[in-house]
């Protein structure tokens, strides 16, 4: 396991995923896909500069969040968050701006893969970050799933400093 530079104790972050997790399940959701930079940060630490391209922090109640990267930000991921080396995901390059592919239909496999296309799913629906594209590539991929705008779950909760 790499030996991240962490910006907060590791506790802080666990106590930031609890507020999350305690803010999903008032909304009835049982995974979140962040994708906005900054609520990023907050619950992971990763500090990409890579915000250009498709990235997000998965949240789900039990399990420790998964951060989603392009497979050459992996790198950065590993040195900035503290999530184990294997709960960072990528997607490859070729899905850079390359119709017909999206990155968010890898996301949808690795969600399928971990048994989770069916939970109800929260996303940062007015979000820069996120697109109608990316919406409909993840409505399109998890069928089964249903979808819940979750805007400001961690905004919120971040307008209260460590």
């Amino acid at each position: 396991m790499t030996n991240p530079a962490l910006n907060f104790s590791r506790e802080e972050y666990a106590a930031r995923l609890n507020q999350t997790r305690k803010a999903m399940a008032k909304a009835e959701v049982e995974l979140f896909v962040v994708s906005d930079p900054s609520n990023m940060a907050w619950l992971t630490g990763y500090d990409g500069w890579s915000f250009y391209v498709h990235q997000a922090v998965v949240v789900t109640m039990t399990e420790d969040p998964l951060v989603w990267v392009r497979t050459q930000d992996m790198p950065g991921a590993w040195q900035t968050v503290w999530v184990s080396d294997e709960n960072v995901v990528t997607y490859p390059e070729e899905h850079v701006q390359n119709p017909p592919h999206h990155p968010y239909e890898t996301l949808c496999k690795h969600l399928a893969d971990r048994g989770l296309s069916t939970a109800r799913i929260a996303v940062e629906m007015d979000n820069y970050y996120f697109s109608a594209l990316c919406f409909e590539v993840l409505r399109r991929g998890l069928p089964q799933a249903k979808f819940a705008d979750a805007q400001e779950l961690v905004n919120w909760k971040r307008a209260v400093k460590s």
